[in-house]
């Protein structure tokens, strides 16, 4: 719907429900107006070298599946596409920049800090896409995105992609672009028509039988990759780590991970290796990762809008699902709210137990399943089977680390005295005896009853 009008030129605003290919619905237009090296119009090409494509996104996780899916989509034109996003290196990127690149898809603290230290210039924009609009809002990121709006050409061709439209996008629509089409993919009067396809199971479930829970709704008929949300980065830490000694092949992703470590998890998701991953909202925007059949919201999800974007990860592309939400009692009010916005029928959830019929009936557990998965079942490689990938230090010069001729420091800063040998009166050199602690004079406490009063 949106590819006519986009390959004119027209700025437009399109919201479809996740899973429908918004990427390549943007990245199309983008990649023919781009000029390339292949192209015949290189040699006259004013702005060789300097990027002619901006996709901005919420997250590094996006950053990168947006890179990868244009670069595949550009691969014949020559299209050069890099990814900009924070915790990496700034020398690798510094360097793709120097070397040229048509397409950019970034994080928008990484894009300032590049245009702050003069590597990215974007003066040749033809075409600057926001990806998950909302969500940057969401993150406080509307600042930052106006700085980098004022940094492209006044004629470019702008293009916003979201799941959900609140006001506040339509609002900076009218702000930065020209007469914008909104097109709508799906039935603007109900947000449910996301998770018609997807098969719900809400229940409401004791904190401390979540564990056990989940490790046999894990072990149910036809599961395949399952995504895992928790509010928490500690929830979700210890969550994997509960699963992975239970012998189910997980990995988690949240925002105290290192950029590595997050990256290859993801990796190990999508090759197979790993079938469980344990993940905060960090995850639960625009990643896509095929064949994902059940999602659990371990904890309540904060809105609708989250719900929805969580349980969209599965049932992508016409294909069907199943989502299940474990609530709390002190969730109820909460769970109440979403359900009554997205108008579902789970207004009161079951009460629930990891032995409870109605999991091993709906689910098509296997009777006499328990919460630690059979030998014969442990067949995934694991995150051991997954490359760790160095990233850098951000920042940091490598030819400098590991610099053992740099003076240590004490707390003041002062650079540290190497331990010198004293020398006696007759011209010997001896060490320095250490001195002998005094001794501490023994305190003296008078004690009396509270009734009695001092002398």
């Amino acid at each position: 719907m949106t590819l006519p009008l986009a390959m004119a030129g027209q700025d437009l605003i399109g919201q479809a429900k996740t899973g429908t290919g918004k990427t390549l619905g943007f990245g199309i237009p983008l990649l023919t107006q781009v000029i390339t090296p292949t192209n015949p119009e290189w040699a006259e090409f004013k702005h060789a070298g300097k990027p002619q494509g901006l996709v901005i996104v919420p997250t590094r996780e996006l950053a990168i599946q947006v890179a990868a899916d244009l670069e595949t989509a550009g691969k014949n034109m020559g299209a050069r596409v890099l990814s900009l996003y924070g915790g990496k290196a700034y020398e690798p990127q510094v360097e793709a920049l120097k070397n040229g690149v048509e397409v950019i898809a970034g994080t928008p603290g990484r894009l300032i800090d590049m245009i702050k230290q003069g590597h990215l210039d974007l003066s040749a924009i033809k075409v600057l896409v926001l990806d998950e609009a909302d969500e940057m809002l969401d993150m406080g990121f509307l600042p930052d995105v106006e700085t980098l709006v004022s940094k492209t050409p006044a004629s470019r061709q702008t293009m916003l992609f979201s799941a959900t439209m609140p006001g506040q996008i339509v609002a900076l629509a009218r702000r930065y672009m020209t007469q914008p089409t909104h097109i709508r993919a799906t039935d603007p009067t109900s947000d449910s028509s996301i998770v018609d396809a997807i098969e719900q199971h809400v229940w409401r479930c004791h904190q401390m039988d979540k564990p056990e829970l989940v490790a046999r709704v894990l072990q149910a008929e036809g599961r395949g990759l399952t995504m895992i949300f928790c509010r928490t980065k500690r929830v979700a830490g210890n969550l994997a780590e509960d699963l992975a000694n239970r012998g189910f092949a997980s990995a988690a992703v949240h925002g105290d991970l290192g950029q590595g470590a997050r990256e290859q998890a993801l990796r190990a998701f999508r090759s197979g290796k790993v079938d469980v991953l344990v993940a905060t909202d960090v995850a639960a925007r625009g990643i896509d990762v095929a064949d994902v059949t059940h999602v659990i919201n371990y904890e309540c999800p904060d809105d609708e809008k989250t719900y929805l974007h969580r349980v969209g990860r599965t049932g992508r592309a016409g294909a069907s699902g199943v989502a299940i939400t474990l609530v709390d009692w002190q969730d109820i009010n909460r769970w109440q709210m979403i359900n009554r916005m997205l108008g579902m029928a789970f207004n009161d959830p079951i009460e629930t137990y990891s032995s409870s019929d109605h999991v091993y009936i709906g689910l098509g557990i296997p009777a006499g399943t328990t919460g630690e998965l059979p030998g014969s079942a442990r067949t995934r490689e694991g995150l051991a089977g997954e490359k760790l990938e160095d990233l850098g230090e951000t920042g940091v010069n490598k030819g400098r680390r590991g610099n053992s001729s740099k003076p240590q420091t004490g707390k003041s800063g002062a650079a540290k005295k190497p331990a010198t040998s004293s020398k006696s009166a007759s011209g010997n050199t001896s060490a320095a005896p250490a001195a002998k602690p005094k001794d501490r004079t023994p305190r003296q406490r008078n004690r009396t009853r509270s009734s009695q009063k001092d002398a």
